[in-house]
């Protein structure tokens, strides 16, 4: 399958819409676990990266610049941890898919493992730390064992989002070891986390995205 420039755009719009969706239940989830703001937070980055969507990126047909740029603007938007970690993981995105205006089965299995490894590499956490790690690991892990047995994306993506939704519910159950919700020890356990839930809608957003694109090519 193929995601042209235009469609990676069309997607982010896609992600700016489900974040204003999912705000509140966002942010009910963080003020189990910290301030309550993950999905006010969540929303300031992503109307951010629509606004430049719809002006600096609208001609643009460069998948990395594309990447590139949201990544830098919801970091620019976005003052708490998450920004740097999102930034880091669509700017190594970007870096698999330069000078491309189309990304083949290859180039979208790479861009998204390197999504996930950036953000990890960035963030310094380990699955059971209670964070987005736990989703985006196994994605990362088991897109990349998928692809590399049947060289097919859409199935093997369908079975990494599988991954991480295990992963975000697995956060439920978990003390939390990073950031302000390791102050609540024991107290953090039967709260899923937020920022797990958060990258893993995400991932399904794009999920469901790939499939719509198919049944229209159909």
């Amino acid at each position: 399958m193929n995601i042209s420039a235009k469609e990676l755009k069309d997607f982010f719009k896609v992600v700016v819409n489900m974040i204003e969706d999912e705000k509140d239940y966002l942010c009910e989830l963080d003020r189990k676990l910290g301030d309550g703001d993950h999905g006010v937070t969540m929303s300031i980055g992503w109307q951010a990266v629509n606004e430049k969507l719809e002006s600096e990126l609208a001609d643009e047909e460069d998948c990395a610049k594309i990447s590139l740029t949201v990544g830098k603007t919801f970091l620019s938007a976005v003052g708490s941890s998450v920004g740097p970690l999102y930034a880091t993981g669509f700017m190594r995105g970007a870096k698999i898919v330069k000078g491309k205006s189309d990304m083949n089965d290859a180039d979208l299995a790479q861009y998204w493992i390197a999504f996930a490894k950036g953000i990890k590499e960035r963030g310094q956490a380990e699955v059971g730390d209670k964070t987005m790690i736990d989703t985006l690991e196994p994605f990362g892990n088991a897109l990349n064992d998928k692809f590399a047995e049947s060289a097919d994306f859409l199935s093997s993506f369908t079975e990494a989002v599988a991954e991480a939704k295990k992963g975000m519910e697995s956060t439920k159950d978990l003390v939390s070891k990073k950031g302000r919700s390791s102050r609540l020890g024991d107290r953090s356990v039967g709260a899923q986390d937020p920022g797990a839930t958060s990258a893993y809608l995400i991932l399904d957003s794009f999920l469901t995205f790939v499939n719509e694109n198919v049944e229209k090519a159909g």
